[in-house]
């Protein structure tokens, strides 16, 4: 039951779609299925107490939620409810805590009782029922409350309050004969359904004969202390039941006690002399006390009460030295009372003011630890996030450096692979040790050359397409003309024979007419005809006033049919868009996250590129500021050069930078012998001065040696 239980808490979080432990209700028409399987459940068990708080509950979600339960339906399980009620037994099956009382004494008989309590108040819980104590009583209290009894049969009224009132034994099994015969005979098609076969109303019967069974011989242990075994088949008879199911509900009530009656029914049945036995007259057949009844456990009590009244008969004592004794002791308890009030309320402050310094240390010193607490976990967290933080600017770095690696390989792959080269064969380092600006320009020139070649290619297709085009179309002229000369003759031959034919055709259909119109003249057709006309279109009305109702029906038909489809199609569009509005806002809050990580992403990039443009501004500021200095520098001390003689401008190469306090030597070791290679003021230092770092252009050439090399490393 447990299992259910969790298995139902479970699906009713699914359906709402929130988590495990949220406080989502279960929908009416599963719970209402769920206590119709619990009412076949018990009702198999023989567990007649909680099938009828099954039926109870059950019948308590149909009325509320079940608008169309019909009336038959309704009385039906309202019968089902009273009756499952009243075939409760009055007698709690206490049979286990007598024998514990008998093997192990009262504490194990009141272990076992408060057992079968906590197990009863558990499954009381479980299946939801409104009390945690489920009782026949309260049962039958929240019938009476909700008014229950009111839809039920009339002879089902006239048999509870003959269970319930009567008080009368020997007419009691007489008058519930007549009901239960008629219970029995019925037999409903919404009855419980076990093992396939439907059981009715007249299922109940059998229960509610053990309980009046119960109560008929409570009321005869009311009335008799000893009655005859005949008596009792006399009032039993009729009822459908031999006399050992009567002996059985006999020493059913003996052994088990009862809510309704206290220390449930002392009874024997003595054949012997072919009575029962009630009462004090159950004892033993000579009327004495068995070692084992009530009345013996408490001899010795009786026995000291009743010689203490006989001493006091014979031996009576003195009032009056027994009331002097007692004023002096009220006297002196009277004027101690004052003293013993004051010490008692200073002892009590002391002991106030002990608990409440007790209570305040012991608070202070929670407080004090709670404190320490805290600051060592913010001490560890953080040092933890220091640390955290490290590593991950440490992984961010080693990740950039990664990165611009990868990419700075698979350009200069991408470019040697366009230029026909085989990188497979190359290694890391040897692709890290190329030239990406060489290599780019290099394939720029070769993708240029490439692209004109394409278009020289391309324009010598054209010029030869237009020769042909023109050639073709010059000797396809005079084909053309014929053939349309041709398709025009068909056309005006074929006009002119469909013109002929439909003017003969139309002229004898003409014909034909004619001579029908002379025959119908002939023989007075078209005086009949209004006649004719009027009789025609009368059926032709009384036709289309049947059409006309069919089409009314079906329009209703198709108009209630559109505003069911209309409904489910809203209900669905509304489910839909639900579903669409949850995931967009899932969508969006995906699209928000990704947005900030972008935007975070740019931002340290904009940052890291403004850094490094600061630099690189800085640097070029303090290179221009150099060239300055240096060029005033020149202009004032270094001599004039002779100017370079074209075979070395054409032949010598590019020399390595040279400072301005070492320039005092000859014009051809101190400068280089190339016009082009002029810096951008003016002088001959060369167009790599400065090392080529901070140009801003990357078509510069490199050396073997590499010492002007201008590579993606120097700029990062």
């Amino acid at each position: 039951m447990e299992d259910i239980f969790s298995i139902l808490q479970i699906s009713n979080s699914r359906r709402k779609g929130a988590t495990v432990g949220s406080a989502a209700l279960p929908k009416p028409k599963l719970m209402a299925a769920y206590y119709e399987k619990l009412t076949t459940l018990f009702w198999v068990s023989e567990n007649f107490l909680f099938h009828a708080f099954a039926w109870y509950k059950f019948y308590t979600l149909c009325r509320e939620y079940n608008r169309g339960m019909t009336p038959e339906q309704k009385q039906y399980q309202a019968s089902s409810v009273l009756l499952s009620a009243l075939c409760i037994p009055p007698i709690s099956d206490t049979s286990t805590a007598k024998k514990s009382e008998f093997e192990g004494g009262p504490m194990a008989a009141t272990t076992q009782v408060d057992f079968a309590k906590e197990k009863m108040t558990r499954m009381a819980t479980l299946l939801g029922f409104h009390t945690r104590n489920p009782t026949r009583e309260a049962l039958l209290a929240e019938i009476r409350t909700k008014n229950v009894i009111a839809d039920v049969p009339q002879y089902l009224r006239d048999l509870y309050k003959l269970m319930e009132e009567c008080s009368n034994p020997l007419i009691l099994l007489d008058q519930a004969r007549p009901l239960l015969d008629r219970l029995r005979a019925e037999c409903g098609d919404t009855g419980v359904s076990v093992n396939g076969e439907t059981v009715g109303l007249g299922a109940y019967v059998e229960p509610l004969v053990s309980v009046l069974l119960v109560k008929l011989l409570h009321l005869l242990s009311l009335s008799y202390h000893t009655i005859s075994l005949d008596h009792i088949k006399e009032l039993t008879s009729g009822l459908g039941i031999n006399f050992s199911q009567v002996e059985k509900a006999i020493v059913t009530s003996a052994t088990c006690a009862s809510p309704g009656y206290s220390n449930g029914l002392r009874v024997r049945i003595d054949h012997r002399s072919n009575c029962l036995r009630f009462g004090a007259a159950a004892a033993g057949t000579s009327g004495g006390l068995r070692f084992e009844s009530d009345a013996m456990r408490s001899q010795l009590t009786q026995l000291s009460k009743q010689l203490s009244f006989v001493c006091r008969i014979i031996n009576p004592p003195d009032i009056e030295s027994q009331l002097i004794s007692r004023h002096s002791l009220y006297s002196e308890v009277r004027a101690m009372l004052d003293i013993e009030h004051k010490e008692a309320l200073l002892r009590k402050d002391l002991i106030e003011k002990r608990k409440e310094e007790a209570e305040r240390v012991a608070l202070e010193k929670v407080k004090e630890e709670e404190m320490k607490r805290l600051e060592a976990l913010a001490n560890a967290k953080a040092e933890e996030e220091k640390r955290l933080q490290r590593e991950q600017q440490l992984r961010e770095r080693e990740k950039m450096e990664k990165i611009r690696k990868e990419m700075e390989i698979m350009e200069k792959k991408r470019y040697l692979q366009a230029m026909g080269h085989n990188t497979d064969a190359m290694t890391e380092e040897e692709l890290l040790a190329i030239d990406g600006a060489a290599l780019a320009k290099q394939h720029a020139e070769e993708a240029a050359k490439k692209r004109d070649n394409a278009e020289k290619k391309i324009k010598e297709l054209q010029k030869t397409l237009d020769y042909i085009v023109r050639a073709t179309r010059i000797e396809e002229i005079a084909i053309v003309k014929k053939r349309r000369e041709e398709k025009l003759r068909i056309e005006r031959e074929r006009y002119e024979a469909e013109v002929v034919e439909k003017a003969k055709t139309a002229k004898l259909h003409w014909e034909a007419d004619c001579k029908e119109k002379a025959d119908l003249n002939l023989f007075s057709v078209y005086k009949f005809m209004d006649k004719f006309q009027k009789d025609v279109m009368k059926v032709r009305k009384l036709a289309h006033e049947d059409r006309c109702k069919e089409e009314d029906e079906r329009a209703e038909r198709e108009a209630e049919l559109g505003k069911l489809q209309r409904a489910k199609r809203r209900k669905q569009e509304a489910d839909r868009r639900q579903k669409l509005e949850e995931e967009r806002l899932k969508k969006e809050e995906e699209d928000r996250k990704k947005e900030e990580e972008r935007l975070r992403r740019e931002e340290e990039k904009r940052q890291k590129e403004e850094e490094e443009e600061q630099l690189r501004r800085k640097e070029i500021e303090r290179m221009a500021t150099q060239r300055e200095r240096l060029e005033r520098e020149k202009e004032a001390d270094a001599p004039t050069a002779p100017p370079l003689k074209p075979s070395d401008a054409t032949t010598s190469a590019p020399s390595k930078y040279v400072p301005p306090n070492k320039r005092g030597g000859t014009a051809d070791s101190i400068r280089p012998n190339n016009d082009s290679a002029r810096g951008p003021f003016g002088d001959s230092r060369g167009s790599n001065y400065g090392g080529g770092r901070y140009d801003g252009s990357r078509s510069f050439g490199s050396d073997k040696s590499g010492s002007n090399t201008w590579s993606r490393n120097d700029r990062r």
